[in-house]
C-alpha cells in the first residue's frame, strides 16, 4: 500500500501487514496502534512514515489522550535543534490546536503547549492560550495553570499585563498576596506595593506563607515608605507610622527614626528635626534614646556636610565668575590695542 503525507510517498513494507491487518480488525484498539508506531520507531522509519500513523489513529481516535499526548511528544522531539523561524514549529502548534478540540479539559496538554509557545517567543499568543485554558479548564484544576503563567508574566516585562494577571490569580489564591507584593517591588511600582501591602495588615486573617508576624509586616510596610516618599502617594505615612508607634512600644526607636528619614527624604529637614526632638521627649527606653540621637547626629552632620558643599559650591562659582570676567576684559583690551596700532599712520 502507498500514502501521501506532507508531499512525500509512503510505501508500506512487508513487516508492516500484520500490524495493518490488525488495526483494520480493531480500528477502536488503542494498543493496535501503539505497537504499529513502536515497530516503525524500532526499525529506524522516517517521521513521516510515523507521523501518518498517528494521523490514521488519530482520526479513529480522536478522543484518546494517551495517543494525542505521545504525537505531540514526537512532533516537538522531531523538530528539536532547528530555529525558531522553522514552518515545522507553526506545524505542531497547529497539531496543538487541533488536540485541544478534543483534550480542552486536560491541563498536561494546555501546560504543553503554553511551555512550547514560551519558547518561541510568542507572548500574546502564550497570554491568550493561558486564559483559554482558564476558561476551559474546571476551577479545581486553575492551580496547575498559574504556577507557569506567573512564570511567564515574570520573565517578560510587561509590568500592566503581569499586574492584571496576579490580581486575578489572587482571587482564587488571596494567601498569596505577598508574592505579589514582591512582584510590585521588582517592577519598581512601589506605591501599588504599598496598598497591597497595608491591604495585607487590615485582613485580620492573613497568614504569611514566609512564616513572617504581623510586626515584621508592619516594618517592612514601614520601610517601603519612609525610603521611597516620591513613589509611595497613596498612603498616609506619617498617619501610619503614628500609629505604629501607639501599638508596637518596643520599636518606638525605629519608628521614629522612620519618620524622621521619611521627612529628609521628602526635602522637609525642619520637619525632621521637630520629629527628632519629638522623640527624644517621647521615649522611654535608653536604647530608643540613643537610636534617636545617633540618628540625629546623622542628620546633623549631613546637613552641615551639604551647607559646606554648597558655600564652597557657590565660592567656587564665584571664583570662576572673576576669571571669566578678567579674561573678557584682557580680550577687549588687546582687540582695542589692536585697532589703535591698525590706524596710526
Amino acid at each position: 500500500p502507498v500514502f501521501e503525507t506532507g508531499g512525500a510517498t509512503v510505501v508500506l513494507e512487508e513487516s508492516d501487514l500484520p500490524f495493518e491487518e490488525d488495526i483494520l480488525r480493531n480500528p477502536y484498539h488503542v494498543k493496535s496502534w501503539t505497537r504499529y508506531v513502536l515497530h516503525k520507531t524500532n526499525n529506524k522509519a522516517q517521521k513521516q512514515v510515523i507521523n501518518l500513523i498517528y494521523e490514521r489513529a488519530l482520526k479513529e481516535l480522536p478522543g484518546s489522550y494517551k495517543l494525542w499526548y505521545n504525537y505531540l511528544k514526537l512532533r516537538r522531539l522531531q523538530i528539536k535543534g532547528k530555529v525558531i523561524p522553522d514552518p515545522e514549529f507553526e506545524d505542531v502548534n497547529n497539531a496543538f490546536e487541533r488536540s485541544l478540540v478534543f483534550m480542552h479539559k486536560m491541563p498536561r496538554i494546555w501546560l504543553e503547549y503554553a511551555q512550547f509557545l514560551m519558547d518561541q517567543c510568542k507572548v500574546t499568543r502564550t497570554r491568550h492560550t493561558f486564559d483559554r485554558a482558564l476558561r476551559s479548564l474546571a476551577i479545581t484544576q486553575h492551580d496547575r495553570i498559574w504556577p507557569l503563567y506567573l512564570k511567564f508574566v515574570r520573565r517578560h516585562d510587561l509590568p500592566e499585563t503581569g499586574m492584571r494577571v496576579y490580581r486575578r490569580y489572587l482571587k482564587l489564591f488571596p494567601e498569596n498576596a505577598e508574592e505579589f507584593v514582591d512582584y510590585l517591588k521588582k517592577i519598581n511600582r512601589l506605591d501599588e506595593a504599598a496598598l497591597k501591602m497595608a491591604e495585607i495588615l487590615n485582613t485580620e486573617k492573613f497568614t504569611s506563607k514566609h512564616g513572617k508576624s504581623h510586626h515584621q509586616l508592619w516594618m517592612e510596610l514601614c520601610e517601603l515608605m519612609c525610603k521611597n516618599p516620591d513613589q509611595v502617594k497613596g498612603l498616609k505615612v506619617e498617619a501610619i507610622i503614628r500609629c505604629g508607634l501607639e501599638r508596637f512600644h518596643n520599636e518606638a526607636g525605629s519608628l521614629w527614626c522612620a519618620l524622621a528619614e521619611y521627612q529628609t527624604r521628602s526635602g522637609h529637614f525642619e520637619k525632621a528635626r521637630d520629629v527628632y526632638e519629638e522623640a527624644v521627649n517621647t521615649v522611654m527606653t535608653a536604647r530608643d534614646f540613643g537610636q534617636v540621637a545617633l540618628e540625629e547626629h546623622k542628620l546633623e552632620a549631613q546637613r552641615e556636610k551639604e551647607h559646606s558643599e554648597r558655600a564652597e559650591s557657590r565660592a567656587e562659582r564665584e571664583a570662576r565668575r572673576k576669571r571669566d570676567d578678567a579674561d573678557r576684559a584682557e580680550a577687549k583690551a588687546e582687540r582695542e590695542a589692536r585697532a589703535r596700532g591698525v590706524m596710526m599712520p
